[in-house]
Formats: structure tokens, C-alpha cells, sequence
């Protein structure tokens, strides 16, 4: 079957203005343009569009999906498999939300009673499941099965001071590390600064402290590039910047 670019939109549910812009940046040609100039799409360009939604749902860039979808080695059926892995984890985590906010309506109508812990738990395990996914094979190779599900465990089990705790120190550590990268100095007061902050944060994450892990987790920052992406993404280099503050701090710069 065909569409136009009007029948395809309506079907796909996004707007005609979308499937042009597609066309525009290379990500989904139209299969022809026919006699009156109007683009027409087959089965193999919904296929792609499929792919191309799939992708955007699951929050990755047009750049990245364009690169993906037209790489040679692009397999179709993998990448509805995969789709479908990751669709479940989201799953997973949507059903750990609503069941938080679920309890909390009861405990706020009486008929049930909810601890600290308890209010915090679908948060927690969102995070747990987003790192597992995004940098989880690394990590696991890295440190080990057993000390990275001890960390989860601590963290399932952390209480609310500290879980809010931890995410303050989140936008603590990227304004702090703002203001000393600045100073073009690791070294420096705020370099040493957002390191402190930076080892009280994995401590809270990790429930203990070890300063080669830390080094080691610092040097990551650096050698990963979407660990690396994140530091840098308002100014090239701070994920160096702060590698090399945090090796100061630890005494183990070479």
C-alpha cells in the first residue's frame, strides 16, 4: 500500500510538517514523487518510520537515529528486539511510579500508613534501572556483580535525608564545578571544592568510600564518552577538569 505524505501522518499520528522535515535531513525519504510532486510512501519507508518513532520514544537524537537506520550493518529485526527490551524497562519503571503514587493516595486518604522509604521508592528504582541500562555493562566489568549490586541495594534501601541529599549534591556538583573550572586550576580552593563534593556524593551512592575507586571512577569520566559528554555538555573539558581535580583530592595524580 502507498500513502501520501498527508495519509502517512495521519496514520502515524505526527504531522505532514514532521515527514517533511524527515525527508529534509536525509532520515526518511519518500519512496517517489509522483506526476503532481507529491511524495509517496511504500511499505519499506513505514517500516522506517517505525523505526525512526521506536528510537524517538525511547529519547535518542534525530543525528543518532539517522545514523543508526542508515548504517549498512542496520538490522531491522535486532532493532525491534531490542526496541522491546527497553520498552519493558520503562515499562518496569512507569508500573514502580504508579504504584508509588497509588500508596501515596491511600496514605493520604487513611487507609493505609507509608514510611519515608516507601514515598521514594519507584524514584529510586527508575535510577537504578536507567544506570543499569546506560552504563551498567562498564560498571559491572569494572567493579564486579557483587559490588555493584550491593551499591543497589544500598541505595533501595537509603533513607529519605540522604536520597535528597544526593540529588542536591547533584546540582551542587555541577554548579561548583561551573564556577572552578573557571579558575583553570584542579587544584584551586573550588577544585578541590567540587572534588569533596563529589566524593560525598559516591559515598551516599555507593554507601562507603574508597579513594582508588574514586580515581578510577574519575579516569571513567574521561575514557567514556557519554560520561564525559554529560561534564562537558555546557563547556568542553570540565569532564578532564574535574578527572584531574578529583585525582588531587585522592593523592593519586600522577
Amino acid at each position: 500500500m502507498e500513502y501520501t505524505v498527508q495519509k502517512l501522518g495521519k496514520l502515524a499520528g505526527i504531522s505532514t510538517r514532521t515527514l517533511r522535515y524527515y525527508d529534509e535531513i536525509g532520515i526518511l525519504k519518500p519512496a517517489r514523487i509522483n506526476s503532481s510532486g507529491y511524495r509517496i510512501y511504500g511499505q519499506k519507508e513505514v517500516d522506517h518510520l517505525q523505526q525512526i518513532l521506536f528510537y524517538r520514544e525511547l529519547g535518542v537524537s534525530l543525528d543518532d537515529i539517522k545514523k543508526i537506520i542508515l548504517s549498512p550493518s542496520f538490522d531491522g529485526v535486532e532493532a525491534l528486539r531490542q526496541h522491546h527490551i527497553k520498552l519493558l524497562e520503562k515499562k518496569k519503571q512507569l508500573e514502580a511510579l504508579i504504584k508509588n503514587v497509588e500508596k501515596s493516595i491511600a496514605m493520604a486518604e487513611g487507609r493505609i500508613k507509608m514510611t519515608d522509604q516507601e514515598k521514594f521508592e519507584g524514584f529510586k528504582q527508575k535510577l537504578i534501572d536507567e544506570n543499569e541500562e546506560k552504563y551498567g555493562k562498564e560498571i559491572r566489568e569494572k567493579y564486579g556483580d557483587e559490588a555493584v549490586d550491593r551499591s543497589n541495594t544500598y541505595l533501595k534501601n537509603m533513607s529519605k535525608e540522604n536520597f535528597e541529599r544526593m540529588n542536591t549534591l547533584t546540582d551542587q556538583i555541577q554548579k561548583t564545578l561551573a564556577e572552578a573550572y573557571k579558575t583553570g586550576d584542579p587544584a584551586s580552593p573550588l577544585g578541590q571544592k567540587v572534588a569533596e563534593l563529589h566524593k560525598e556524593w559516591i559515598s551516599l551512592c555507593w554507601g562507603h568510600y574508597d579513594k582508588e575507586a574514586h580515581a578510577g571512577l574519575a579516569q571513567m569520566y574521561v575514557c567514556d564518552e557519554r560520561f564525559k559528554a554529560y561534564y562537558d555538555k555546557e563547556q568542553p573539558g570540565r569532564a578532564e577538569f574535574l578527572r584531574d581535580a578529583i585525582l588531587i583530592y585522592t593523592g593519586l595524580k600522577k
